[in-house]
């Protein structure tokens, strides 16, 4: 009998997702198949009021302010997270961020680097590898790079998911183990390149973790694998 392989970073990808998952399992139960993320307290006994979970959301449609589409011809910067304790708004500007890119700017390298900052300091909820499956690749950045090409985004919703409340409400003191909100947000990518100034666009949505704990201003945990409505 063969000895098994083994892989000690792959052990250590499974071990946080699997932190991530008994969190999630918490959340959005009512989700056959789908994991989300414990919150922090919604600020019940804090002195700023809380978001109002059952009815957070946005719905007018707005470009977030640290990735917002640059004017024609320009070429944008790399993007910073916004110091907010809100996880609405910390999650449309993290959406923002992760569906924006500009090959003409910056490498590959340095925007995950950048997205990276974006990324709670917590080791064991901070999933990397669901925000960088959403960069393309260094090959492709290679072959993007040639063309100039750059994508913008457009936020227009972002809300809690329902099954999100539901266990909230449900369980309310559950948000204190890991300060975490599902977010799920919705908007437009539009890519352009050398060549072809308007592109196109795509609608997008999706489900983030946004760790929001009382001490400090809101950080990324992750980027579900399926949208949470």
């Amino acid at each position: 009998m063969s000895p098994r392989p083994t892989n000690p970073g792959g052990a250590s990808r499974v071990r946080r997702r699997a932190l991530l998952g008994t969190a999630v399992l918490v959340v959005l139960v009512a989700l056959a198949g789908l994991a989300a993320y414990l919150t922090r307290d919604v600020r019940i006994s804090s002195k700023a009021p809380a978001p109002q979970v059952s009815s957070a959301s946005s719905s007018a449609p707005t470009a977030s302010a640290s990735a917002s589409s640059p004017p024609h011809g320009s070429r944008s910067a790399l993007p910073v997270p916004p110091s907010t304790h809100d996880p609405i708004k910390f999650g449309k500007s993290a959406a923002a961020a992760l569906w924006s890119y500009d090959t003409r700017a910056y490498s590959q390298h340095e925007l995950l680097t950048a997205l990276h900052k974006w990324l709670t300091s917590e080791p064991k909820y901070a999933d990397t590898a669901s925000v960088d499956a959403l960069v393309p690749s260094r090959v492709l950045w290679k072959e993007i790079a040639a063309n100039g090409q750059f994508a913008t985004a457009t936020v227009n919703e972002a809300h809690f998911p329902d099954s999100f409340t539901q266990a909230l409400q449900a369980d309310p003191g559950a948000i204190t183990t890991a300060y975490i909100y599902a977010v799920t947000v919705s908007g437009k990518q539009s890519i352009a390149w050398n060549g072809s100034p308007h592109g196109g666009a795509e609608n997008r949505v999706t489900t983030l973790a946004v760790q929001c704990r009382p001490s400090r201003p809101c950080a990324l945990a992750g980027v579900l694998s399926a949208v949470a409505p």
